[in-house]
């Protein structure tokens, strides 16, 4: 069974009640001007749209696939721009129309290959040549809990990393060669590593790639 790409339910329910923790880095964020054109793809209730924009950045858009998500973000961020996806990963937007984007625990939400493949590819065309792409996500964790999980789930989703959480949500943690290649046609800049708390409060860690589109 492969895993699904449209989950769109649970987070338009169970998924609006969660708290997203990955931290923005501000001396990356600081290489991007702050008058430059800033995607948040994925950019659920809108909390790293507020960081950014606290940060000085005038023409940051939010984009999510779940409707009730953006009217959170909107209700949270009222200042702030937010656009519903309505046929991802496909973004309104010419070719080399942003100047940045940012992508936080969303390749994890994506657990099927050719989805996170398509996702990444549209990054690459709305991002111009030079522009900075921003990832948090997960890895394989080693620890008992998770790598238990990821046993029992890999007869039923054929990937070893791929597993359902307690609450309904199938989630994708990936191994460093196969973001590797993922981000092939993008240029590693800089690279880190650091605890951050899951969705459902967890502790976990998680590894932030900061790339340039070639």
């Amino acid at each position: 069974m492969s895993a699904p790409d449209d989950q769109s339910a649970y987070w338009n329910s169970t998924g609006t009640t969660k708290t997203f923790g990955h931290p923005l880095n501000a001396s990356w964020a600081a290489r991007t001007d702050p008058a430059a054109a800033v995607l948040d793809y994925g950019c659920g209730y809108g909390r790293l749209v507020g960081d950014l924009t606290g940060l000085g950045f005038r023409d940051v858009e939010g984009v999510d696939v779940a409707p009730e998500l953006i009217t959170r973000a909107r209700t949270e961020q009222p200042a702030a721009r937010f656009t519903v996806l309505t046929d991802p990963p496909r973004l309104d937007r010419p070719d080399g129309g942003y100047d940045a984007a940012f992508l936080f625990a969303v390749l994890t939400c994506v657990p099927d290959d050719d989805a996170q493949r398509a996702l990444v590819a549209e990054l690459h065309r709305v991002l111009r040549p030079g522009g900075l792409l921003h990832v948090s996500d997960y890895v394989l964790q080693p620890d008992e809990r998770n790598q238990e999980r990821y046993r029992r789930f890999e007869p039923r989703f054929g990937r070893f990393g791929v597993f359902e959480t307690d609450d309904g949500a199938v989630c994708r943690h990936h191994t460093r060669d196969w973001l590797d290649g993922l981000f092939a046609g993008f240029a590693p800049v800089d690279a880190r590593e650091l605890p951050v708390l899951t969705m459902n409060g967890r502790p976990a860690t998680a590894t932030q790639l900061l790339l340039a589109r070639r």
